[in-house]
């Protein structure tokens, strides 16, 4: 798959431009301020119904207009694909496949397959676990419709019971079964996502240390490791045992929220043993 042709009317420092790109390699050569890094948001935003760098989406347009639109000629598995992307202020997102507008935004992600790397990827290192979640899923996602379904699922129950267990505390009162309810699902929803999560990085791992030895060689060894509580038992478990300290604190403690990444390097965290050097290895590998 590739980007053709890219159409830009008022989106960001663009009023009206139109690029054409090679199957091959692409460089933006130019001053600073006038726009590149726009162009490969602009890409980003094809791709992920988002920004990369602004996701507030009325703050891409450009300032003084009412509207943007990102337009892109792709060719795919020997297929003309055309992606349109507009907002107008004060109306919701609009994604277009091939002139069909999708019903969900996320129904799109995975369509146009796609990688940015920027310095704020730096963050996936120094930041905490949310960050390093981010990544995961937003990977599984582009490949997998399915898991990102469950995501948003997992996301909306987990909100409901942290509020339900507000309701609790503000109102001294306790119903375990309507808790259940929430239980059960989550328990549904985490399940899915720590299978996909475990499968994913089995099949990443022996990927990502052949990028890393590519750009730094063969001679240091690292590694990445998934950690999740629900290696410990089931999460409708887990929630049992957790529920003192969530009525506590108002809040849900067990879950898949609470995963993370483990980066290392010659049996060492990167955060705390990598060089710069290594450090930027790691995420460009990654």
């Amino acid at each position: 798959m590739f980007l053709k042709k890219l159409i830009l009317i008022n989106y960001r420092s663009f009023s009206q431009e139109t690029f054409e790109f090679n199957a091959k390699i692409n460089c933006f050569v130019g001053r600073n301020g006038i726009g590149k890094t726009n162009i490969l948001d602009a890409i980003y935003h094809l791709a992920f119904g988002k920004s990369y760098f602004n996701p507030v989406t009325v703050q891409n347009i450009k300032h003084g207009e009412d509207f943007f639109m990102i337009d892109g000629t792709f060719e795919k598995d020997g297929r003309t694909e055309h992606i349109v992307c507009s907002v107008k202020k004060g109306q919701k997102k609009v994604i277009k496949r091939n002139n069909k507008a999708y019903e969900r935004l996320s129904e799109h992600v995975g369509t146009l397959p796609a990688v940015m790397i920027a310095p704020a990827d730096s963050d996936l290192i120094a930041e905490g676990s949310e960050t390093r979640r981010k990544f995961m899923d937003g990977i599984i996602a582009q490949s997998d419709t399915a898991y990102l379904q469950n995501l948003i699922s997992y996301n909306k129950i987990l909100t409901q019971r942290n509020a339900l267990l507000k309701y609790f505390a503000l109102n001294n009162a306790f119903n375990r079964e309507t808790l259940a309810v929430y239980n059960t699902q989550l328990h549904t929803y985490a399940t899915a996502l720590f299978n996909e999560r475990k499968a994913f990085i089995e099949a990443f791992v022996p990927i990502f240390r052949e990028q890393y030895a590519a750009i730094a060689g063969a001679d240091e060894d690292v590694d990445l490791g998934y950690e999740s509580q629900l290696f410990e038992g089931e999460l409708i478990h887990l929630l049992d045992r957790q529920l003192s300290r969530d009525k506590a604190l108002q809040y849900t403690t067990a879950g898949t929220h609470k995963d993370d990444l483990l980066f290392g390097i010659k049996g060492h965290p990167v955060k705390k043993f990598g060089s710069q050097g290594q450090q930027k290895s790691f995420l460009v590998a990654l």
